[in-house]
């Protein structure tokens, strides 16, 4: 047994206090819409182009799914439209056309979580009302907010298989914010302010070699404590190739803690589900674990969330 599962499950009691506590960090005033990305600023940006070492573009995100599978009871449709390619005008033009429907969230698909996505308390985000999110969309708090400029900046991944010596973390197993700091070190790699953070528990690669499963039932995630890590270095942008929540909780009475710790308390959007397999040969060609990263949500008015692609360049 590693010592991250042998970590008791927090209670409901210190959840609530830790939430608390997180919730006083950010200080950017009763009308901020932004949370965490305040600390990606003009300046950060350009110094994240820095790390540019190879020149190599890689993408962070898993193929959507359109099959079904025991972690995507709802996948994606995709169908062509229009007129099939034995039926293309043989003295003229005719377009190939694709309709495409799904989930924006769930247990398989990459995508990323808006500040509208987690209520607690029956509130969102910096105090806005639960109320303002209704069947026409989020009136406060949507994924437009951030799809408008995009997110850019300074991505650096933790690697926590690697630190451990295994393939993956099995489902139910847990990260905490001893294990960033031990992979930091182990990494060589600072996580600091306006940093886009990367946990990788090898989720994709269990999948990938194992087969799907019912991972809203159980997955390897963070424990509630890694956000104090998370938060303590101003961290802009949180991402996992699980669903950054372990299951079962790691908290009692709430059933994704790092969920309203991040988005709720701290302002932080989450990236779930990604795909990092293709991005660490790269890391370990450069001997770097920083890059510069783009993450580019659709424009998706009221949306609580978006599908995403987000592409590394090392």
């Amino acid at each position: 047994m590693t010592a991250s599962s042998a970590t008791p499950a927090v209670n409901e009691a210190d959840f609530r206090a830790m939430y608390d506590r997180l919730q006083q960090l950010p200080r950017w005033g009763p009308a901020d819409r932004r949370g965490a990305l305040n600390y990606l600023t003009a300046g950060r940006v350009r110094a994240a182009a820095g790390e540019i070492r190879l020149g190599r573009t890689v993408s962070l995100a898993a193929p959507i799914e359109t099959h079904l599978t025991p972690d995507q009871p709802e996948p994606a449709i995709h169908d062509m439209k229009g007129q099939m390619g034995d039926q293309a005008d043989a003295d003229g033009l005719t377009f190939a056309q694709d309709w495409v429907g799904g989930n924006v969230h769930g247990d398989a698909d990459s995508h990323i979580d808006a500040l509208c996505h987690v209520m607690y308390r029956k509130t969102l985000y910096n105090g806005v009302p639960a109320a303002t999110v209704t069947r026409l969309g989020a009136a406060e708090l949507s994924i437009d907010n951030v799809a408008g400029n995009g997110i850019a900046g300074r991505g650096v991944l933790l690697d926590i298989p690697r630190l451990r010596g295994v393939a993956w973390l099995e489902p139910g197993d847990l990260v905490t914010a001893a294990d960033l700091a031990q992979a930091a070190a182990a990494q060589q790699v600072a996580v600091g302010p306006g940093d886009l953070l990367f946990v990788r528990v090898g989720h994709r690669r269990r999948r990938r070699e194992l087969g799907p499963w019912d991972a809203a039932s159980t997955r390897a995630g963070l424990h509630p404590d890694a956000l104090e890590f998370v938060a303590g270095r101003q961290v802009a942008v949180l991402g996992s190739d699980s669903n950054s929540d372990v299951s079962p909780s790691a908290a009692e009475g709430v059933s994704h803690p790092v969920h309203v710790l991040a988005i709720n308390a701290l302002g932080l959007h989450l990236l779930d589900y990604l795909h990092f397999e293709d991005l660490v040969p790269l890391c370990e060609e450069a001997g770097r674990w920083s890059f510069f990263c783009v993450i580019a949500p659709l424009r998706l008015a009221g949306g609580t969330g978006s599908p995403v692609n987000p592409i590394a360049i090392v």
